[in-house]
């Protein structure tokens, strides 16, 4: 399923060390068939470098940035030390992700009777290209098993896919929370309180949901479980337009503060 026959300069990259020398390392480009890439020295780590195999060994799983392409050279220059951390856990979970998905792409073609590749080039490439990756797509169709045919796409295939996203993807959940701050002045203050928490509440998704804890008056913990960061914080800001809009209505304020100890 690999389409792309050299990595773009910038690019992050994920290898395997095959061969150490004194003078840099030769990496094989796990996403890309038949790619070598090399690492000098130079960028091995930040300043001097010794020993080079102190940093690193034959058959170690490397993540590397493409600092330049010579496709007429066949030759790829990487570096190491240009990668941070975080880019290196995110890039090898998502190599995780790619090699789970690949799998899973193969049980739902052995479903249907039909050649992986002859599927990646029926519906894979489309999946690819519409949800950013194939482990999206299956992430996707284990929350939503609708979500691909919403989406256009069609034929037996789609049951099976669906099958093996449910059975074989977990979907997680991220949660956000906050500190609301609400007092209203009018007689029945009280109820008009409970009634903008209550709006709050309201969540536009089943499966995304707001709850209001009281913590001692005037403060309220609120709290919002979704599939993604971007629908919790949508649905944090909803929540907290209906119930400010409610409690306004009645003379009342209401703020808000990630700060749980403010």
């Amino acid at each position: 399923m690999i389409t792309k026959d050299y990595p773009e300069e910038g690019e992050l990259v994920i290898g395997t060390v095959t061969k150490v020398q004194n003078f840099g390392a030769f990496v094989k480009l796990d996403e890309y068939t038949g790619k070598e890439g090399f690492i000098h020295i130079s960028e091995v780590a930040t300043g001097w470098v010794k020993r080079i195999r102190n940093y690193v060994r034959e058959k170690q799983k490397v993540v590397c940035k493409v600092l330049n392409v010579d496709a007429a050279k066949n030759h790829i220059d990487l570096s190491l030390k240009r990668v941070n951390e975080h880019q290196r856990r995110d890039k090898i979970q998502e190599w995780k992700n790619s090699q789970k998905a690949q799998k899973l792409f193969e049980m739902v073609a052995e479903l249907i009777n039909k050649d992986p590749t002859e599927c990646y080039k029926e519906f894979g490439a489309k999946l690819s290209e519409t949800y950013g990756t194939l482990y999206t797509a299956f992430e996707e169709a284990a929350y939503d098993n609708e979500a691909l045919t919403e989406d256009g796409f069609q034929g037996e295939w789609v049951q099976a896919f669906n099958q093996v996203a449910e059975e074989n993807i977990s979907v997680s959940y991220v949660e956000i929370d906050g500190i609301i701050t609400i007092t209203c002045q009018e007689e029945n203050g009280v109820e008009h309180i409970k009634s903008a928490l209550n709006l709050a509440e309201q969540s536009e998704y089943e499966d995304v949901p707001i709850k209001v804890i009281y913590i001692g008056a005037p403060r309220y913990k609120i709290t919002v479980e979704a599939p993604d960061y971007k629908i919790a914080e949508d649905q944090l800001k909803k929540a907290l337009e209906r119930a400010t809009e409610h409690i306004k209505n009645h003379n009342g304020e209401l703020s808000f503060s990630r700060d749980q100890d403010d």
